[in-house]
């Protein structure tokens, strides 16, 4: 596989975890902060977690195919979900101080 594909999965992986907090709380009706508004409505959460599960899903689709259980695409997808998943918490968790 090209390793353009490692990277669009590892980018792709990084927008389904962002989508999942956002798609979460939107349909709990919670209001959330996305990139638009400080907190956002839940329909603006909800659309923009599916923008964003979208835009993974495009990525995954398109620019090479995921073998979720091959060494490589499972490490960069793993990678990507891990790294975002840090990064998410640190800025959200500002929002609880």
């Amino acid at each position: 596989m090209p390793w353009i594909a490692y990277i669009a999965h590892f980018i792709a992986a990084a927008f389904l975890t962002n989508g999942i907090p956002h798609f979460v709380n939107g349909v709990s009706g919670r209001r959330f902060r996305t990139p638009f508004a400080m907190p956002s409505s839940p329909t603006a959460n909800v659309v923009w977690g599916w923008a964003n599960f979208l835009i993974a899903f495009l990525l995954f689709a398109n620019v090479g195919p995921l073998y979720i259980g091959t060494p490589g695409d499972t490490i960069f997808v793993a990678a990507g979900m891990l790294l975002t998943g840090i990064l998410l918490a640190r800025i959200f968790g500002g929002d609880a101080n």
